[in-house]
């Protein structure tokens, strides 16, 4: 009886929920079971994380506005966190899903995550988002499906399939945290997975004279990786929710933590062909191969991998400023993407921010402005949220670099809801950059080698920069993005090279509303776990 009233009491909570963020609007059910297995993607046996039994995660279908009510059963040893790369949880931070700002799921436990795909669209993913457990797998893709009445810019497709890609290591998880916990850096991967595979191992069916879409995403670790299939076109349709110009393209790179939807029409003769995925920036170049599958081929694949670029630049360079936004066509709503003229709006705030590497202690760390990142002992929206003093301190990162020496802090930034700010991020480094903004999609107006400077903004693109959650920075280079931050909540900034993100390259940003209206953020979801010096306070009563 007992039982039954405390589920009674979850569904209650949970339509409650429903309800408050639109009712009106279809919901889907996921039941997850996170789990370790053995799997096998470079040939070695590894311990892996599994969703369902599956590895990578099973992909998550929905369509714009949806109510995902995902419950996740944690069966590992340790605490779980899953994250939505790129879903932007309006009004909602509570649920993004990162340390920050939601409680980890403890061993034996579950927790029902509740996201509307609120005026989304596109190709997006999902991962674990705590400790190492990355290099593990849990991770899976994410497509959002336009409403049926909001016209798409191409044809259906005769078939859609996600494909992840990324750099990977034989070392336990555990093992490549240790690593980082005694200050070391990691040593180079030791291949690609293409769908949690090894080369060749992948394959992907099509039928003469059809088209399919690919919505191709970089899970891995640090490398950005080359795309291209042998003898065929891409033709760019979608990056991280916009439609874009459709650009035909031999190749393309997909740096850490992007995702990009292509167009590849069957037109070649009926057999196999290599679809091949390579390390970008690298001295020693890693490679992995797939099957594009004629369902009609008379051959095998043959031949030689069709060649890509290495080390080159300017032609990522040249390649990521032809990626401009489809002024024309429909986002998640009817009205036109180039509706919203971002560039007529003026600057409210200029943001640089800086990326370096260094040591504190006699130990390896990642800074942005000069600042490391350390985790406080109670999420931060938690804190915020329950007014707790101590966990974390306003302005602890300054929004210009800085020139100190590396110390560690939990670094948190205000900014004002309903600000429109400039966000110049700078890489003195060597190395290629990704950074990813939760809660947000951001237009990329410009990058450029060199030091940036106000006279920069002449280089500018104000009409149709393509709007996005992560962008690269090239080595010696900037890159500039706009951002309307129309979403109160605290929100992760980070880089996507995993090493530095858990080293401490990353901070919050924490858009806030004086006004405490349900119209700027939803209260603390009923069912929120509470940890650290939160635990023991309530909700919301059910």
């Amino acid at each position: 009886m007992a039982q039954n009233g405390g589920i009674m009491m979850l569904l209650c909570a949970t339509f409650s929920v429903l309800a408050m963020v639109g009712a009106e609007d279809p919901y889907r059910f996921f039941e997850w079971n996170v789990t370790y297995g053995d799997i096998y993607p470079l040939g070695v046996r590894q311990q892996g994380i599994l969703i369902n039994g599956q590895f990578p995660g099973p992909d998550i279908y929905s369509v714009t506005n949806d109510n995902l009510i995902i419950n996740v059963h944690n069966s590992l040893p340790e605490p779980f966190l899953i994250s939505w790369n790129g879903v932007q949880q309006r009004r909602n931070s509570f649920e993004d899903g990162v340390y920050g700002t939601t409680c980890p799921i403890p061993p034996g436990k579950n927790f029902t995550y509740i996201l509307q795909v609120k005026d989304q669209i596109g190709s997006f993913f999902y991962f674990p988002s705590l400790a190492f457990h990355k290099a593990a797998g849990g991770f899976g893709g994410i497509r959002i499906l336009s409403r049926p009445r909001i016209p798409v810019p191409f044809p259906d497709p005769a078939g859609d399939y996600t494909i992840l890609i990324g750099d990977w290591y034989t070392h336990n998880h555990n093992t490549l945290k240790a690593i980082l916990d005694r200050g070391r850096r990691l040593p180079f991967p030791d291949g690609i997975l293409i769908n949690g595979r090894g080369a060749n191992a992948a394959s992907f069916t099509v039928e003469r004279g059809k088209t399919y879409r690919l919505r191709i995403s970089n899970v891995g670790l640090q490398n950005s990786l080359n795309f291209r299939i042998q003898g065929h076109k891409m033709t760019l349709v979608e990056v991280e929710g916009t439609h874009t110009l459709q650009t035909s393209y031999s190749s393309l790179d997909v740096h850490v933590g992007q995702s990009y939807s292509v167009l590849v029409t069957a037109d070649q003769a009926a057999k196999d062909y290599y679809i091949a995925v390579s390390s970008r920036f690298t001295e020693k170049v890693l490679t992995s191969s797939a099957v594009l599958h004629y369902s009609n081929s008379v051959s095998p694949v043959s031949g030689p991998l069709p060649g890509g670029p290495t080390t080159q630049i300017d032609y990522s360079l040249n390649q990521a400023r032809s990626i401009r936004t489809n002024l024309t066509a429909s986002g998640p709503r009817p009205n036109p993407q180039g509706s919203y003229h971002y560039g007529l709006i003026n600057i409210t705030r200029t943001i640089k921010l800086g990326n370096t590497a260094g040591q504190v202690n006699g130990k390896q760390r990642y800074a942005v402005n000069s600042v490391s990142f350390i985790p406080a002992d109670t999420p931060l929206k938690l804190a915020d949220y329950f007014k707790i003093g101590g966990v974390f301190r306003l302005g602890s990162i300054p929004d210009q670099p800085s020139g100190k020496k590396m110390y560690l802090d939990t670094s948190v930034m205000g900014a004002d809801f309903r600000a429109f700010v400039e966000i110049v991020f700078e890489n003195r480094e060597s190395i290629i950059q990704s950074w990813h903004l939760d809660g947000y999609s951001f237009w990329v107006v410009g990058m450029n080698g060199g030091v940036w400077t106000p006279a920069s903004r002449n280089q500018y693109n104000l009409r149709d920069a393509v709007s996005r959650c992560t962008t690269q920075v090239y080595p010696k280079s900037w890159t500039a993005v706009y951002i309307a931050l129309d979403n109160v909540g605290m929100w992760n900034l980070r880089t996507e090279f995993w090493a530095r993100q858990y080293l401490g390259q990353q901070f919050y940003l924490r858009v806030y509303s004086p006004v405490g209206s349900i119209r700027d953020e939803y209260p603390i979801p009923k069912n929120a776990l509470l940890c650290g010096r939160a635990a023991g306070r309530t909700t919301r009563s059910l």
